[in-house]
């Protein structure tokens, strides 16, 4: 990220003729540690013009990836710029997200209505089963994706994949374990 930032913010400050940070704060890098992980991380995302009052619904939110993802699922086909949602399966897996893009959409324009409209708790029984296949609660989702860059300050996951990453760093202490009760049902 720094190799990327300090070009841009140079060029930046040489069009705009100033000096100074270009970069609201400094860069972040998360580690995101499984499929719950990436997807909320993913939606918070998508979600900012949303919480910022820029856009009333994520396929009108310029700049991000959704918007490309529902144009290319309008003609039934999947961004060539972007991973591909792959669904859930697993024997001879090609490369992407193991979850149905349909079901990202629909979780991502219904967390969307939530968040406008200020409903907090009025999660569908749809979202509920999605929410419920990658073991979220779903009193948690508005939360994780409404303040997942307050809640998640470390590599981002369930206790189990905090675990065996901290053990593959060969780390003896589990920091920002607290944050794994979010993205996981008890």
């Amino acid at each position: 990220m720094r190799c990327l930032n300090e070009p841009i913010a140079r060029q930046a400050n040489y069009e705009d003729n100033c000096t100074g940070h270009f970069w609201e704060g400094r860069f972040k890098s998360q580690a995101l540690l499984d499929e719950a992980a990436v997807l909320a991380c993913m939606a918070y995302v998508e979600l900012n013009p949303i919480r910022a009052k820029v856009a009333k619904t994520p396929e009108k939110s310029d700049y991000t990836s959704l918007q490309l993802r529902v144009k290319a699922a309008l003609k039934c086909k999947q961004p060539t710029k972007l991973l591909s949602f792959i669904g859930n399966e697993r024997k001879h897996q090609p490369k992407g997200i193991n979850f149905s893009l349909e079901d990202y959409l629909m979780l991502v324009e219904e967390t969307s209505r939530i968040i406008r409209d200020n409903k907090r708790g009025a999660i569908s029984a749809n979202a509920e089963k999605i929410l419920s296949r990658l073991n979220i609660p779903s009193a948690n989702w508005i939360k994780i994706t409404s303040e997942f860059g307050k809640l998640f300050h470390g590599p981002v996951g369930t206790l189990q994949e905090l675990t065996h990453y901290c053990e593959h760093l060969e780390k003896r202490r589990r920091h920002f374990a607290h944050c794994c009760e979010y993205l996981q049902a008890s």
